[in-house]
């Protein structure tokens, strides 16, 4: 049996994928770089994930191929490659033949052709065969010994594989593609027969052959549509073929061909060098150590060792990359030292009194911050330079006293003149609390920097490091290990501890430096990170401290009376439909509603069912009774599961109350996120979810207050089109809703009726969202054409309002991306895309992005200003959830006017807009009687 293992790369497939993941890169010339950059890290990802030792590339030709001979219309309907990409074509082969892969691009037949019969040649030979790919075509070759891969998802096909994938097996995809057709390529199929057709046919029949034969018994319209498509047909299943027996002779002698080879540094740095990619030079220079000095060369291959007696050795790494990393940067030695001695310990407490900025990072027993210990502390004070004092590691090795270390530390930790940084401090700020020590001085937070500078990427230390510094840091799970088999950060030897901890501080401290010199150059981009985000990150820890109390009987009463609507429900249902089924079960759904009652099909799944999500089933509930019940029965269960039943078990053993965390860098509008439990996506139009609210209470002796902004972002599209009809009907005091809808039909104020109103109110939201007339249409339940025209006299009454529309369509193009008007700046990744639909959808969310991004701005800078108002006036007030637009506060009964009193004032004095800020107060036992 050989032990050669083929992999054989689809070309095509990825370069696609490379052009539109990336985002518009251009080297200095403005060449368009970005599909390169993206196929360098794809095929390296391959070479080092996917192990073999025969590999390949295959890419499309130019010009037409066998099929196109055969029917000419083959692909007709494929729009042309994209300019940018046509232009990187040549630059991609050449790198990736410096890479070391085999290139292979056949004039006359197509990449798949070639894949195929590479693959066959192989198993004939006995070797194992992984190709990389997302195309589905290629499930045809899977047999023992041929497996796909589609590296951007993970997902692996073997024969079991396709089999659970398409619901055929290998050998069938050909006639599974010949019955569906490919709209991608062209090739007709049968007429409206999907996936769940195709399967049917296949497993009743066996074969496209019998199927053919005995297309007699294929009743209804999809049977005729069978029968009309019997003479094309053969054709169809010929255009789909894979070929397997080409003639590759001109290419490659043989298999042994395409062994794998090394990279072609030489080549690859004066293509680098050409395309502008500077990390992807240094990681060249340090895998070759052309650029590693002679004192620190040995060290490159090697991890920082730390032990008790605070030794430390060189690792090179690469320094402030990402936004200012115009020049070479120098490489610089690791020492990482394992304080566990009290003479090292008191060098290392004078060095941070000396530095004049910290890294601080706490390593934990786990992630609720509330409810955690405290492992061990990591510093740095240059890069690399840092250090990790381990405090309660459980694995038998010499640490210094807990309890003397906080002692010694809390003089810096809380004093506001020495200037800490770190990744994510709300957290160890929690952390510190815990151990009754309130961290002062915090001055930069590099997941702040991150959000301000890039809000649409990922913001984790890991990606942050790969990004900017080009380093590959330690995970968390190659240090404690993954699922049932992880142990806690307790349990980790010293030494391995040192090596992550100290890295962490280490990279952080040299994120700054990469990331902080770009925000401090823009005086938008400081504003939001110095005057919003950073104080936005006190104000949330205090919240998330503060808790909110919760009726726990109220919530079990609650439950019992769910429970008992939910059976009704479920008897209610099972009678609509004549049979008992499981509710929760989609597949069960789909086979009652149209199987049994035979009731339209509204759309389908990816994989041709009948789609039974909550669109389907609002559309068909306005006509039948059994989608309304099954609507109004995963409301409830949601709420039972979601809420009344969790969050009694999520009430902290300690302070009593319910504990949120809040989230500042996941939107990229700058709105916060609630998680454990989420408090943002309570419904509030249903009786059952107003009654969730209600078991949010005051403690004794106080009330629930809340404040919330009225309009805001209606208000906010009037500041930002300056539209004079909106300006004046804000500035009047007006009903919006009722200025919109007087404007728009011609009526006195007076005159406007209640439909009316309903109509303005949709218009006015569903225009800051982007809606379209087809959307409004759907929300009003009128036809295409009337709500056009709805559109059309909404932008002729409001003339500033168009042209801020297509004015920002026009600038976010340019740009990629939308400010806020405070400066926040708002990516949109995709506003270039080449997908059509994918572009439309960027240029809706550059519409609404500037006034979510607003509100969500204005939100943090009123939470700011209430909290150091509290803290200023020593008041015995919490705050304690930022929902949306509005905050919620917990009053004790003597500080309630002050509260009322000053709260308007504190949450419209924090910005100056052309429209008057409006803030409306409730006050009541709980959440709901004050909301």
């Amino acid at each position: 049996m050989s032990t050669h293992r083929l992999l054989l790369v689809d070309g095509s497939s990825y370069l696609y994928r490379a052009f539109h993941a990336m985002p518009d890169l251009r080297n200095p010339q403005g060449f368009p770089t970005g599909a390169i950059q993206g196929m360098v890290n794809m095929m390296r990802r391959a070479r080092t994930e996917l192990d073999a030792d025969h590999i390949a590339c295959v890419f499309d030709a130019k010009g037409k191929t066998f099929r196109d001979e055969m029917y000419p219309e083959y692909k007709a309907n494929r729009s042309s490659m994209p300019e940018d990409l046509a232009m990187q074509i040549e630059a991609i082969h050449k790198v990736v033949k410096a890479m070391g892969w085999p290139v292979l691009s056949v004039s006359g037949i197509e990449a798949d052709d070639v894949i195929g019969t590479l693959a066959k040649q192989a198993k004939a030979q006995n070797w194992t065969v992984l190709i990389s790919t997302g195309d589905k075509d290629l499930a045809q070759l899977v047999e023992p010994g041929i497996s796909l891969i589609n590296t951007m998802t993970e997902e692996r096909l073997d024969t079991d594989g396709v089999l659970n994938k398409f619901g055929v097996l290998p050998e069938r995809i050909v006639d599974y593609l010949s019955i569906m057709g490919d709209t991608v390529d062209n090739v007709p199929g049968v007429p409206k027969a999907g996936p769940k057709t195709a399967v049917k046919w296949l497993n009743e029949f066996g074969t496209l052959d019998e199927l053919m034969k005995r297309s007699s018994e294929v009743k209804g319209v999809v049977g005729e549509n069978l029968r009309a498509s019997l003479d094309w047909l053969p054709k169809a299943r010929e255009l789909v073929t894979v070929k397997i027996d080409c003639d590759l002779s001109e290419h490659l002698i043989g298999l042994h061909d395409l062994h794998a080879k090394g990279e072609d540094k030489e080549t690859l740095r004066e293509l680098f060098t050409e395309f502008g990619f500077k990390s992807l030079l240094r990681d060249l220079d340090r895998s070759s150590g052309s650029s590693t000095p002679a004192s620190s060369k040995a060290a490159v291959d090697k991890k920082p060792q730390a032990d008790s007696a605070a030794t430390s050795q060189s690792v090179a790494t690469g320094d402030q990359l990402g936004f200012v990393a115009d020049q070479p940067q120098e490489v610089l030695a690791r020492h990482y030292s394992c304080i566990t001695k009290e003479a090292d310990f008191k060098l290392w407490l004078q060095k941070i009194q000396e530095s004049s900025l910290t890294c601080i990072d706490t390593e934990t027993t786990g992630l609720d911050a509330l409810r955690v210990s405290l492992v061990g502390i990591s510093l740095a004070v240059a890069p690399g330079e840092a250090c990790y004092i381990p405090l309660a590691h459980t694995t038998n090795e010499d640490q210094l006293e807990k309890a003397w270390v906080l002692d010694q530390l809390k003089p810096w930790l809380e004093g506001e003149q020495y200037k800490k940084l770190g990744q994510n401090l709300k957290y160890d700020t929690h952390i510190f609390a815990n151990e009754g020590i309130v961290l002062k001085g915090v001055e930069h937070d590099t997941l702040l920097q991150s959000y301000v500078l890039e809000s649409h990427r990922s913001h984790d230390m890991d990606s942050l490091a790969q990004r900017h510094l080009g380093e590959k840091t330690t995970t968390y799970e190659e240090v404690c290990g993954k699922g049932v088999h992880q142990i806690t950060f307790d349990q980790v030897n010293l030494e391995t501890a040192t090596n992550y901890a100290a890295e962490d501080a280490d990279i952080t401290l040299r994120l700054h430096h990469a990331m902080y010199p770009a925000i401090a150059a823009d005086a938008k981009l400081l504003k939001i990170y110095r005057d919003i985000e950073m104080p936005a990150m006190h104000a949330l820890g205090v919240m998330e401290r503060n808790g909110i109390l919760i009726d726990v009987p109220k919530l079990a009463a609650q439950a019992q009376v769910v429970g008992q609507r939910l059976l009704e429900l479920e008897k209610q249902i099972h009678e609509l439909a004549g049979q008992p089924f499981n509710i929760q079960s989609p597949k069960q759904i789909a086979e009652i509603l149209f199987g049994k009652l035979e009731l339209p099909v509204i759309k389908k799944t990816p994989l041709g069912a009948p789609s039974t999500d909550e669109e389907v089933l609002q559309k068909l509930a306005e006509n039948y009774p059994l989608p309304a019940r099954i609507l109004d029965y995963r409301s409830l269960a949601k709420l039972q599961s979601t809420y009344i039943e969790k969050l009694p078990r999520m009430v902290n053993p300690t302070t009593g109350r319910v504990h949120t965390s809040y989230s500042q860098a996941v939107a990229v509008t700058g709105r916060l996120a609630s998680s454990d439990p989420n408090l943002q996506n309570i419904p509030v139009r249903t009786e059952e979810g107003r009654k969730i609210r209600e078991a949010f209470i005051a403690k004794p002796g106080a009330v629930m207050v809340s404040a919330d902004y009225s309009q805001i972002e209606l208000r906010i599209m009037a500041h930002i089109a300056e539209d004079e009809s909106l300006l004046k009907a804000f500035a009047a005091g007006e009903d919006i809703h009722k200025a919109t809808a007087a404007e728009m039909f011609h009526v006195d104020l007076k005159e406007v009726t209640s439909e009316q109103r309903r109509y303005a109110k949709v218009i006015n939201f569903g225009l800051i969202y982007g809606m379209s007339a087809f959307g409004l249409a759907g929300n009003l339940g009128i036809e295409r054409s009337a709500a056009q025209q709805y559109i059309d006299t909404y932008f002729a009454r409001y003339p500033g309002v168009a042209d801020y529309m297509a004015q920002t369509r026009v600038s976010a193009k340019e740009l990629g991306y939308v400010e806020t008007v405070f400066g926040r700046r708002l990516w949109l990744p995709e506003i270039r895309s080449a997908n059509g639909m994918r572009r439309q959808g960027a240029e809706r969310a550059a519409i609404n992005a500037p006034m979510q991004g607003t509100a969500a701005d204005l939100i943090k800078l009123a939470m700011i200003a209430v909290q150091v108002w509290i803290e200023q006036e020593k008041l015995a007030t919490r705050m304690l959830l930022q929902v949306h637009d509005e905050l919620v506060l917990e009053v004790p009964q003597d500080e309630l006017e002050l509260v009322k009193q000053n709260l308007p004032r504190l949450m419209t004095e924090v910005a100056q807009l052309k429209v008057p800020l409006l803030v409306e107060v409730g006050v009541g036992a709980n959440w709901e009687e004050a909301h």
